[in-house]
């Protein structure tokens, strides 16, 4: 099933929920502490995220649509950093601050990518009154497209039943990521997302996912849900309707770094997509591709449609990234009406090695997409002479394909990548080495047209040529 990544700038998503500031420590350690046996961290690195619902909010907004986030906080520091960061993302920021409870704050001390510790600062909101919440509630959901209940359990969403049915009557769908065992607090809803744990602590362990299936339709039919979503992290989801159908959709991630957020980011797109007209069964699609991107990242994170739009075509071709060149320029007019910043880099990538991988990880920090021109055989012989290439063309776009940072492949005739330059006319030029910038073919056409071209250094140890020679040397001592 091809499934097409909707436009969400019309969208407008009310979110309301715990809403949480996430701080992160980094740092190196090289020693254990005298006066316990605990690494000691040398901090050299602060940074606040958003966190909870707050995360939720800043996912919606990268897809494109308008945020409205509704939550309680305190009277505090740590209030006023969290709405600087949701402000700067245009996110609608409706803060209820309470005096006496501070904002939640979860702290995680990193080294080398590795959590130490989290400590958390919290004592909940669950005595605070909800009447201005409703208030600001009712207003809001006015203009909304669907709404979002983020539960983390932290008391925010002690009203849940009075916001599902406000929501159900103003015929607005309402999504709802649920911490509460009882889920007779999520009466009515369209949709809930568990995670397999969550799912199990109410319904018991499953064995497959027929038990899974059976048991879900079970809980849809006993709270008058329309649907289920159950999330099981590097096994991807399962969707079960009120009309008793299941869906169970692999995740295509390729390898799980970080869990944190990924919850925020499946609700997020999952609303969204429902939002735009989409089923349930695309909702999901979409929403196990994004969460399948944010589980690479370290920490809570979001889903831009850059990257969403990547991981679909990668989920539903993986060798996607290869292509002609007419299929090229279709892509290519496709993204820049997206907004993505497209960067091209080129080369003969024979033999690919570590200073390949950093300098294409570099290039594609600069934009959104990464495109590489790769000289085929009958260029290569001309350039680098008739023992070169010692990989062929499909070879070598087929490892280049498969890298993190690399969107698309494609081949090309001449000597130089003047004319596919010119048909691409990229945003930003990337060539590594000690290159001086307009002397680089493409300068003129590609800053003319309002771009920039970048020289990116290569490691210093790595060449394809000196990695030949070496192999050649070894042969003959042998």
């Amino acid at each position: 099933m091809k499934i097409e990544i909707p436009s969400f700038n019309k969208i407008h998503v009310l979110i309301v929920g715990d809403v949480m500031l996430d701080t992160y420590w980094r740092g190196n350690t090289s020693r254990v502490s005298p006066e316990a046996p605990v690494p000691i961290v040398q901090v050299n690195q602060l940074e606040d995220r958003a966190g909870g619902a707050a995360n939720v909010a800043l996912n919606v907004a990268s897809l494109g649509a308008k945020a409205s986030l509704i939550g309680f906080v305190g009277s505090d520091p740590a209030a006023e950093t969290l709405e600087k960061i949701l402000v700067e993302h245009k996110i609608d920021c409706n803060f209820l601050r309470s005096p006496n409870i501070p904002t939640i704050n979860k702290l995680r001390v990193i080294s080398h990518n590795q959590q130490l510790i989290r400590l958390d600062f919290e004592d909940g909101f669950a005595k605070v009154d909800s009447a201005d919440l409703l208030t600001i509630y009712k207003k809001k959901l006015l203009d909304a497209d669907i709404v979002i209940l983020s539960d983390y359990g932290k008391g925010t969403l002690a009203e849940s039943r009075k916001l599902i049915s406000l929501a159900r009557k103003a015929h607005v769908p309402v999504f709802v990521d649920p911490k509460n065992v009882d889920f007779s607090f999520y009466e009515g809803a369209t949709l809930v997302t568990p995670n397999l744990t969550e799912f199990q602590a109410v319904v018991g362990k499953c064995k497959d996912n027929d038990e899974l299936a059976k048991k879900a339709y079970v809980l849809i039919k006993q709270h008058n849900l329309d649907g289920l979503v159950i999330t099981k992290s590097a096994e991807g989801m399962s969707l079960v309707t009120k009309e008793g159908e299941a869906t169970h959709i692999p995740t295509r991630a390729r390898e799980v770094f970080d869990v944190t957020g990924a919850g925020d980011t499946a609700i997020a797109t999952l609303a969204a997509v429902y939002a735009a007209n989409k089923s349930f069964t695309e909702s999901v699609v979409l929403a196990n591709a994004a969460a399948g991107v944010v589980v690479r990242k370290l920490g809570t994170s979001t889903i831009s449609i850059a990257e969403l739009r990547r991981a679909m075509q990668r989920q539903q071709d993986p060798w996607a990234a290869i292509l002609t060149e007419d299929e090229l320029l279709k892509q290519i007019k496709d993204a820049k009406a997206h907004g993505e910043k497209i960067v091209m880099t080129n080369g003969c990538f024979d033999i690919l090695h570590s200073g390949h991988v950093i300098y294409l990880e570099k290039a594609k920090a600069l934009g959104h997409r990464l495109l590489i021109a790769v000289n085929d055989d009958a260029s290569v012989r001309r350039l680098k002479g008739n023992a070169r290439p010692i990989n062929s063309l499909e070879a070598r776009m087929l490892v280049l394909s498969s890298l993190r940072a690399v969107d698309w492949v494609v081949p090309f005739s001449e000597d130089t990548p003047d004319r596919i330059i010119k048909a691409v006319t990229p945003d930003i030029l990337v060539k590594g080495g000690d290159y001086i910038a307009h002397e680089i073919v493409g300068y003129d056409h590609v800053t003319k047209s309002g771009g920039k071209v970048k020289i990116i250094p290569f490691e210093e140890g790595f060449s394809t040529t000196s990695m030949v020679e070496r192999i050649k040397n070894d042969k003959e001592e042998k």
